[in-house]
């Protein structure tokens, strides 16, 4: 899961995307200063 938290001035919004790609080509549109976040749980099983 990839979070993008956007910074304005008045507001902090969180947004959620299922891959990368998508979180890159929306972080475009996003007005404010932005961070990008790859949300890894503990209990995920990266083998399968």
């Amino acid at each position: 899961m990839w979070i993008v938290t956007a910074y304005s001035t008045t507001k902090i919004t969180m947004f959620e995307f299922n891959t990368e790609k998508e979180a890159r080509k929306a972080i475009k549109t996003i007005p404010g200063y932005k961070i990008i976040s790859q949300i890894i749980y503990f209990n995920d099983n990266p083998l399968i």
